[in-house]
């Protein structure tokens, strides 16, 4: 794999710190360790380091990562309107874009605008393996492999017709897609509904019985991802 050092910037404010299982610290934490400390870690936003676009004007960023937060995708999207400009930009300039969860559901053309297609809610898809949004268990299948990983009210992605250099990297039970990697301009998106980056302590937390790590699938999606 061929790989740039740099920065990479995770988003942080009070909807996605230690109150929701602190997602901001999750991905924080898979991004390093899937890198291998090739790229450094620096938070953004309200709680962050520093402001999205004061981190996203560094000329060593090179991957902006949304995490999971609490509340709807209209809420999340309101806390940071101000931040869509910047963000677009960077992705559409050649950044890479990286939306767990909620994440992925900013990613909209409602929103931040960079996926090209939608993201709906999966529980609520035809033969879903969940009817709730409530933290479960959800069997997908990464790259022919069946795993399973931690959920809480992700989506599934549904790219446009012809959308150009989508790839999907895992699929619900149901066949809908669960993980993709898709160009966005000049850049790239990555987005995955379940949590590649769940601690161990969140499975214990919600009393879900541990499959083990699945840092590698975080491993590959950031791999895919960042792959020039």
């Amino acid at each position: 794999m061929n790989r740039r050092s740099g920065l990479a910037v995770v988003y942080s404010d009070d909807w996605t710190g230690p109150a929701d299982g602190d997602d901001t610290a999750a991905l924080a934490a898979m991004i390093i360790a899937a890198t291998g400390g090739e790229l450094a870690v620096a938070t953004a936003g309200p709680n962050g380091e520093m402001s999205v676009r004061e981190a996203l004007a560094h000329p060593d960023t090179l991957l902006y990562a949304q995490p999971g937060a609490d509340g709807d995708d209209e809420q999340a999207f309101r806390r940071q309107r101000k931040d869509k400009g910047a963000i677009r930009r960077f992705v559409h300039g050649g950044g890479r874009y990286l939306g767990v969860c909620m994440g992925g559901f900013l990613a909209e053309p409602g929103f931040f605008n960079l996926f090209p297609g939608r993201v709906e809610e999966y529980y609520s898809s035809k033969r879903a393996s969940v009817t709730t949004p409530d933290p479960a268990l959800v069997p997908v299948t990464w790259r022919g492999t069946r795993r399973l990983m931690y959920f809480q009210d992700g989506g599934f992605m549904v790219p446009r017709r012809k959308a150009a250099g989508v790839e999907v990297l895992a699929r619900y039970a149901n066949g809908t897609i669960a993980a993709l990697v898709a160009r966005s301009g000049e850049g790239r998106v990555g987005l995955c509904g379940p949590h590649p980056e769940a601690p161990r302590a969140w499975y214990d937390r919600d009393r879900l019985a541990y499959p083990g790590p699945t840092q590698d699938l975080g491993d590959d999606l950031l791999a895919t991802l960042l792959a020039r």
